[in-house]
């Protein structure tokens, strides 16, 4: 590997770690601020103030926040996150419950969305300026501009309770057939590729369109090369650093999304227990299930940036 496109990578890899301190710091600080006592709403409005005292100073929330922030992270730097207020339970042990299921959920919608946004962007790139292309563009950007929660609950409305062709609510990979389990994950699935699609088809058009524009792919297609063999052969390849910045870019939506989706759908996974732990004052984790959204989204935009370098014809030489 070029020494260049390795100090870039290690510089990338520095400011990401950087990101994540500065992230843990304003999430423990957000958290921390929530209005409501998390030691009254675990004990409920009957408890005495001599009970909530004992109970804040059990769960030291009346350090300084400075304080319990040191703690915090010294503790996750050994692995250990910290314990359930709700549960007093380990919360690894609560959230690594939660991550298989998000993580299938993500998986699935790459595996649909991904294909699916290539074959949209060079058909698009490939009819360019035709009425297939026009719709193509218009379509994206329509459903680019849609929110996924008004597509989310436009989906259950129109196929869940209309046609009844799908459940209203997702319930994972639970002992079913093949068939449930589609049905389980069509209406999420569908509501995240709606976005991501959209996204990724528009990156890849451009990207094609730009390989379409050169000069030797203009002598190919003079030679009597077919387009399609010219665009799969020759355009595609040299396109694959840009299109696949685009999808690691528009993939670390997913851990945005997913929170709006799990929700809708009462989907068991990680986004779904942050969004019952914050109603619960559950801070834990929360924090935790914070540190890893971020994780997964620095992680996204690393293998961004590293594509992008590696596919970098300046850099190689």
């Amino acid at each position: 590997m070029n020494q260049l496109i390795l100090l870039l990578i290690l510089r990338r890899i520095g400011s990401g770690l950087l990101t994540l301190f500065i992230v843990s710091a304003l999430v423990f600080i957000i958290t921390s601020l929530l209005p409501g006592d998390a030691a009254q709403q675990l004990l409920g409005q009957a408890a005495t103030p001599e009970t909530v005292a004992a109970l804040r100073d059990q769960l030291g929330l009346n350090l300084p926040i400075w304080q319990r922030y040191v703690e915090w992270i010294g503790g996750m730097l050994h692995g250990d996150f910290g314990t359930s207020f709700a549960n007093n339970m380990p919360v690894t042990k609560l959230v690594a419950q939660r991550i298989p299921a998000t993580f299938e959920l993500a998986g699935i919608t790459t595996l649909v969305s991904v294909p699916l946004a290539v074959i949209i962007g060079i058909t698009a790139a490939m009819k360019r300026g035709s009425l297939i292309d026009r719709m193509l563009v218009v379509g994206t950007m329509s459903v680019v501009a849609v929110p996924e929660f008004l597509v989310a609950t436009v989906a259950v409305m129109v196929f869940a309770v209309r046609l009844h062709w799908f459940p209203a609510m997702s319930l994972g990979a639970t002992n079913q057939d093949f068939l449930g389990y589609l049905r389980a994950y069509a209406l999420p699935v569908f509501t995240l590729c709606c976005v991501l699609v959209a996204q990724m088809a528009r990156m890849t058009r451009s990207a094609i369109i730009n390989q379409l524009d050169s000069s030797y792919l203009e002598m190919t297609l003079l030679k009597g090369v077919r387009p399609l063999r010219a665009v799969l052969r020759h355009a595609l390849p040299n396109a694959v650093g840009p299109i696949a910045n685009a999808i690691s870019l528009s993939l670390s939506y997913l851990f945005g999304g997913v929170i709006i989706i799990e929700t809708i759908f009462s989907y068991p996974g990680l986004a779904s227990q942050m969004v019952d732990a914050v109603s619960n004052r559950d801070l834990p984790i929360v924090q935790l299930c914070v540190m890893l959204f971020s994780s997964c989204y620095l992680v996204l935009l690393l293998l961004a940036d590293i594509a992008t370098l590696a596919f970098n014809p300046k850099l190689k030489q």
